[in-house]
């Protein structure tokens, strides 16, 4: 299954660095916390601006082993950008997500949708901060997510 997992994430990757052409793209990285579990995570993600002010984005989430339970995600996002200044900006997102959670061994999947907000600060041209926070609602494990990150856009 992890197998699985990675090479749909490098699939998507690849189609939307081949058709990225376009819009701005970024990759980032970013600590999760999610509710359900206490558990604490690194995110790994690809945004592509395919229209103005509309991206898709990509991401793996794992969460780090806390008490025998360990997790990970795979989440497809959709951001609306709505920019109050050349720096600044505020997003809606939604998305689908594909949740495993281990505990001593025994796995669970879950399928479910993402929704919630998010801040972007831009330092430069290629750099920026964003604060995200999400609700998961997945069947029998919704939680809340907070994350914290940095992304380098080129």
């Amino acid at each position: 299954m992890k197998k699985i997992v990675l090479v749909s994430i490098i699939a998507m990757l690849g189609i939307f660095t081949m058709n990225a052409a376009q819009g701005e793209k970024a990759f980032g990285a970013q600590f999760n916390y999610a509710s359900k579990y206490s558990l604490v995570g690194l995110d790994l993600n690809f945004q592509y601006e395919f229209l103005d002010n509309a991206r898709l984005e990509p991401e793996f989430i794992y969460y780090f082993e806390n008490d025998g339970l360990s997790a990970y995600n795979v989440n497809m996002n959709f951001h609306y950008l709505i920019r109050t200044s050349h720096r600044f900006a505020l997003y809606p997102l939604a998305g689908f997500s594909y949740a495993r959670v281990n505990d001593y061994g025994d796995g669970e999947n879950r399928f479910g949708a993402n929704v919630g907000v998010g801040t972007e600060y831009s330092i430069n041209n290629h750099c920026a901060f964003y604060i995200e926070q999400r609700f998961q609602i997945l069947k029998d494990m919704n939680q809340s997510v907070t994350g914290l990150g940095f992304k380098y856009k080129f």
